[in-house]
């Protein structure tokens, strides 16, 4: 089996399957309490290249090092998640009226906690799979 195959996979399954069950469940209404106004319909052509492209980010730069470990790819995962996470987090609240702090924290702690456990869940399901 082609171990970067796996590895997006494994990636890919966990990352979605936590961050929907995070922003469709967990932080619904804290995320739309403050910024319900400015959401529109879902665009499912957006959010699913979204989910594709970051986790090719999280390949090239985390897990799919050569010599990534649990614990480099644990690290490695959660400061990717914070800097991808702030950049947009960062320019919304420069930019949009209704975003505030708390959502923007609130937003860089998920994305460094989602990157680090999905990231690293990807790199032990891809070891134990492929040896």
């Amino acid at each position: 089996m082609n171990r970067i195959a796996v590895l997006y996979a494994a990636t890919l399954i966990v990352l979605t399957g936590l961050d929907f069950l995070f922003l469709g469940l967990v932080a619904k209404g804290f995320f739309t309490a403050p910024v319900g106004d400015m959401l529109g319909e879902l665009k499912p052509v957006p959010a699913v290249l979204f989910y594709l492209l970051y986790v090719v980010g999280v390949l090239v730069f985390v897990s799919g090092v050569s010599g990534a470990t649990w614990q480099s790819t644990l690290a490695y995962g959660a400061l990717f998640g914070l800097f991808c996470y702030a950049t947009f987090d960062l320019t919304a609240l420069a930019l949009l009226k209704h975003w505030s702090w708390p959502v923007a924290l609130v937003d860089v702690g998920w994305g460094a906690v989602v990157t680090a456990v999905s990231s690293t869940a990807g790199l032990l399901v891809t070891d134990r799979v492929t040896g």
